[in-house]
Order: C-alpha cells, then sequence, then structure tokens
C-alpha cells in the first residue's frame, strides 16, 4: 500500500473516530466557541458575556466530553493492539459506564479496517481467521481429481479447530506423485486460517534440500528446528508448519521434532497443542497409483477408492521402507500422524480443469480445443493405457504462455 492511501486512510478513520465522538455526546452548540483549554486562562468574571453559572455548566460539560474522549480511546486501543486492556477494567471499573451502540459499531468498524492492513497486536495469532468453509469451497472448486484428499483436510481441520483443548497437535501426511495437489493445498489451508497465509509469522515452511541439506551439519539443522518451532509456537497460540519433501528430511530430525507432536503431559512446558503440521512426500506415489489404476481396469469409478483401504496400504509401504527418514523415525511407530492423506494420480479431463483454471486466473480467456492442446502436451503412463499425467498440473500454468498474443 502507498504511503499516501496510508495517509488518507488513516485520515478517514480519524475523521470517523471525531465524527463518533461529537455524535456520542460531543461538544455540540455550547462548546463549539471554546476548546477544552480554555480553563487555564483563568476564571470569568461573575458579569461576563458567559457568566458564572455559565462557566460551570461549560467546564463540567468538557470534562465530561474529555473523559468520554479517553474511555473511546481506550477501548479502540484494546480492540486493535489488545494491551492492558483487563489490567484496565480490573484495576479502575467503572460501574454503568458502556458506549453508546452506534459508536460502538463505529468503533468495530475501525479496528477491523486497522488490523486488515496492519499488524495489530504482539502475539502475531491477532491475524487468525480460521475460514473452515472458505476453504472448503476452494477445495472443491480448484482442487481436481482428490475426493479423498477434500474429505480428510476438511473433517480433520475442522474437528481440530472446533476441538476446545486438544490432546495433541494434528498432524498430516500428504502423499502423492508429484503435481497432484500436496503443495496447492497446504497454501490453501494456510490462506484460509491465516489472514497473511504463507507470509504470516505463525506460518512455518521448510524445504528439506533447501534448509537441510547436508547430513554432516543435522546437529545444528535440529537445534535451529526446534528453537524455531519453539520460538513460533510461543508467539502464535496456533501454528502451522508445513514440511516440504519429507521424505529426504533426515530421521533424527524428525525424531527431534517428535516432542512438538506428541501429547501433551502439562509439565511446565509450551503447550504446542494448537499447532497444526503438514508432511509432504512423494512417498506412496506407486502405490496409489497401483490402486487407482487397479479401480480403472475393473470399471469402478476412482471416486469408490475409500481412504481407509488406502490408507492402510500407504502405512505398509512406510513402513516397509528403510531408505526413508519416516520409516527409520519414531512418527510413524509411535502412532503420531493423525491422518494419511492419498494424493490421487490425475487424468486427463483433470489436466484441462486446471489448465482452465489458469487461463481464468490470467484473466485470458480459453477455449475447448486450447484446453485440450495444452492436456495432450503432458506426457502420460503407464506406456499402454496412458491414463495417468506423469507430472500432475505440475507445468498447466508454464504451458498456457504457448496461447498468450
Amino acid at each position: 500500500m502507498g504511503q499516501g492511501r496510508l495517509r488518507a486512510r488513516l485520515g478517514l478513520a480519524c475523521c470517523l473516530l471525531l465524527l463518533l465522538l461529537g455524535g456520542s455526546g460531543g461538544l455540540g452548540s455550547q462548546g463549539a466557541g471554546r476548546g477544552p483549554w480554555e480553563e487555564e486562562q483563568g476564571p470569568v468574571a461573575e458579569g461576563g458575556p458567559w457568566g458564572r453559572a455559565r462557566y460551570e455548566a461549560v467546564k463540567k460539560h468538557l470534562g465530561a466530553v474529555s473523559a468520554l474522549s479517553k474511555q473511546y480511546w481506550q477501548y479502540l486501543a484494546c480492540k486493535v493492539w489488545q494491551e492492558g486492556c483487563e489490567e484496565e477494567e480490573e484495576s479502575s471499573p467503572r460501574p454503568g459506564w458502556s458506549l453508546p451502540l452506534v459508536g460502538q459499531d463505529y468503533l468495530e468498524i475501525i479496528s477491523a479496517w486497522y488490523c486488515s492492513f496492519g499488524k495489530c497486536c504482539k502475539t502475531g495469532d491477532c491475524r487468525v481467521v480460521n475460514n473452515i468453509t472458505g476453504l472448503e469451497a476452494d477445495l472443491n472448486g480448484q482442487l481436481h481429481g482428490q475426493h479423498l484428499a477434500k474429505e480428510v483436510i476438511v473433517q480433520a481441520v475442522r474437528g481440530f479447530l472446533q476441538s476446545p483443548q486438544p490432546e495433541k497437535p494434528l498432524v498430516l501426511s500428504f502423499h502423492g506423485w508429484s503435481g497432484t495437489g500436496k503443495n496447492f493445498v497446504a497454501r490453501m489451508v494456510a490462506s484460509h486460517l491465516y489472514r497473511d497465509g504463507m507470509k504470516s509469522e505463525c506460518v512455518r515452511l521448510f524445504i528439506s534440500l533447501f534448509h537441510f541439506p547436508h547430513h554432516k551439519y543435522v546437529d545444528s539443522y535440529k537445534a535451529q528446528l526446534k528453537k524455531q518451532i519453539s520460538e513460533t509456537v510461543q508467539l502464535c497460540k496456533q501454528s502451522l508448519f508445513i514440511f516440504d519433501e519429507a521424505e529426504k528430511l533426515h530421521f533424527s530430525l524428525l525424531d527431534a521434532i517428535k516432542p512438538f507432536m506428541a501429547h501433551y503431559d502439562d509439565k511446565g512446558q509450551v503447550d504446542y497443542r494448537r499447532s497444526i503440521f503438514l508432511f509432504l512426500s512423494n512417498l506412496g506415489g506407486n502405490t496409489i497409483n497401483e490402486v487407482a489404476l487397479d479401480f480403472w481396469r475393473a470399471g469402478r469409478a476412482r471416486e469408490e477408492i475409500s481412504r481407509e483401504f488406502l490408507e492402510q496400504r500407504l502405512r505398509l509401504e512406510l513402513q516397509e521402507s528403510a531408505e526413508n527418514g519416516y520409516a527409520r523415525s519414531h512418527l510413524i511407530k509411535e502412532n503420531l500422524i493423525d491422518f494419511f492423506v492419498p494424493f490421487l494420480p490425475l487424468e486427463y479431463h483433470h489436466v484441462k480443469l486446471c489448465a482452465r483454471d489458469a487461463f481464468l486466473a490470467r484473466g485470458l480467456p480459453y477455449t475447448e480445443a486450447a484446453l485440450d492442446e495444452v492436456a495432450r502436451m503432458m506426457v502420460f503412463v503407464p506406456k499402454e493405457e496412458k491414463l495417468f499425467s506423469a507430472q500432475g498440473c505440475k507445468s498447466v500454468s508454464q504451458r498456457i504462455n504457448y496461447f498468450l498474443p
């Protein structure tokens, strides 16, 4: 936002606040010609144009306005910055004082408007929105071919957030081929739980080969990772941690953060039960694809694939594979992962839907012929059936550049 627009908005807020104060017991006609500093000029003579009685009445009125203005400002400050509000209420209660309904509505609007573009509290979690309805709508409209992922994610996140006191953080593990929507969904979850999305101070993204590239430094990585998670949990009552390429994490890194995902024992430690952990991995992709192919060959719709059946197969593959950190860590052995979320391979018509979304995102017109041409650019496997896109929808947005004028 430019400085000019910011100043204009701040000016508008000030004007609204002044109008609010004037309309809720402000100066009115009696105080129009004199300011609250007038009382410092000394007493007015008995026979002066105001008269003693008139002067005392105005002085009392201005004092009341000043006190009311202070109350309005305190209320606005508490709504915006949320500092010292409880202490103030406890130390100096004002029986019978309350904001007029209209004034309270205006202050709610101003505080909400301020927090829409500015940082409104020190804890970092004041911008949590937890818009599950919006998350569900966007998953239904923008995530194609993933009926299992939609169902599991919405139910798991909604149930977790509605729980007044969860026993442990929510841990979800996304599995499937590249381009099937794992990163897309993780970012969508962040954008619907936090006003600032991935830029929120309460969201942390870790990419295995980028943040932890060398195994010889794993001890240093462990200390850094635990420190960042602990600091984020202390800053935010609700945190989101995303681990991309999780299968490439060293198993000791996974074990190092295991205590943050375990059941809370309440021994004077930081309460991390309001945290959500998302692990994104290509592991299990082949198993998922085999199940989807078997259903297709049997003439059954992919929507008939159940989460329970596929999750059981996924667990077996992850436990048997000794080449990944998952199998060697304690996350699976101690059942710390709440849900394994399978992402099915995408078919031709799913790729066309991704292409349509890419055109719409850029505000570009499209035709069915153009969508077909984009889909035909992709590589499909297996060799005989050519049923599934080998890249999912990963490069679709780049391929529509061929259609730009």
